[in-house]
C-alpha cells in the first residue's frame, strides 16, 4: 500500500461512525508499526498469539495506555496468560473455557473484559456456540462474576455474498438485543465486535461497536 498507516487510518475513520472502536489486528505486525499506528492516534490492538504478543508487548510497555485485545482461538491451557496480558478476550466460544477464565481471573485479581463467539451459520472451521447452545448456557455464564461479559463475536463463513454477510450480523446484533431483554445480571450485550477488512462496512451498517482491522491498515500479511 502505497499511502501511510496515519492516511488509511484517517480514510477508515472517516467511514465510520465515531462512536465504533477501531481495533488495529496487528498480528504479525512489528512493534515499530504498531508504534506508527499508535502515533496515529489508535489505541486498540487486536493480537491471535499469545507468545507474539507477550514480546511485542514488552517491547511497546512504555505506551501504557494502549487496550490489547485478544482475538484468536484460545486454548484452554493459554487461558493464564491470556488474562495476564489482554484486557480483552473477544474469543470466548464455549462453557468450559469461560469457567477456566472465571477461576483464573478470581485467582489472578483481574476482570477482563469478555465477548462471547457465537456462529450463526454453520462452519466446521471455527469455534463458537450455536444459538440454541448459547442460550441454553447464558444461566451458567451468568454465575461468572469475574468476567465482564460485554456482548458478543462473530465471524461469518468465508465465501458469502455480501447480502449474506449482512444477515449474518443483523442476526448477531439481533441475539444481543435478544440477550440483553432477559435482564440478566452479569451478562451486558453493550457491545458487538464484528467486522474485518473486507466487511466492516456491512457490520456497521448492522450495529457493531468494534471492528478489527489488519490488512486494510497495515498491508497483506507475509
Amino acid at each position: 500500500m502505497s499511502s501511510s498507516i496515519s492516511e488509511r487510518i484517517d480514510q477508515i475513520r472517516s467511514s465510520i461512525p465515531s462512536s465504533v472502536r477501531l481495533i488495529a489486528v496487528s498480528k504479525t505486525v512489528p512493534a515499530e508499526i504498531i508504534r506508527s499506528a499508535y502515533a496515529a492516534g489508535i489505541r486498540d490492538f487486536g493480537e491471535s498469539r499469545i507468545q507474539e504478543a507477550a514480546s511485542k508487548q514488552a517491547e511497546l510497555k512504555d505506551l501504557s495506555d494502549i487496550t490489547w485485545h485478544f482475538i484468536g482461538h484460545l486454548q484452554s491451557n493459554k487461558a493464564k496468560k491470556a488474562l495476564e496480558q489482554f484486557q480483552w478476550i473477544h474469543s470466548v466460544d464455549n462453557l468450559q473455557l469461560a469457567q477456566r477464565l472465571d477461576n483464573l481471573a478470581s485467582q489472578l485479581g483481574v476482570s477482563p473484559h469478555i465477548c462471547l463467539q457465537v456462529k450463526i451459520l454453520p462452519d466446521p472451521s471455527k469455534s463458537g456456540w450455536t444459538v440454541p447452545e448459547l442460550l441454553a448456557d447464558l444461566p451458567a455464564i451468568n454465575q461468572y462474576k469475574n468476567l465482564q461479559i460485554q456482548g458478543l463475536m462473530t465471524i461469518p463463513p468465508l465465501g458469502l455474498n455480501e447480502a449474506e454477510n449482512l444477515d449474518v450480523f443483523n442476526a448477531t446484533a439481533k441475539l444481543a438485543k435478544t440477550i440483553r431483554d432477559q435482564n440478566w445480571s452479569h451478562i451486558k450485550m453493550d457491545h458487538l465486535s464484528m467486522g474485518m477488512s473486507s466487511d466492516y462496512k456491512l457490520a456497521v451498517q448492522a450495529g457493531t461497536t468494534m471492528v478489527r482491522l489488519g490488512t486494510i491498515l497495515f498491508g497483506d500479511r507475509p
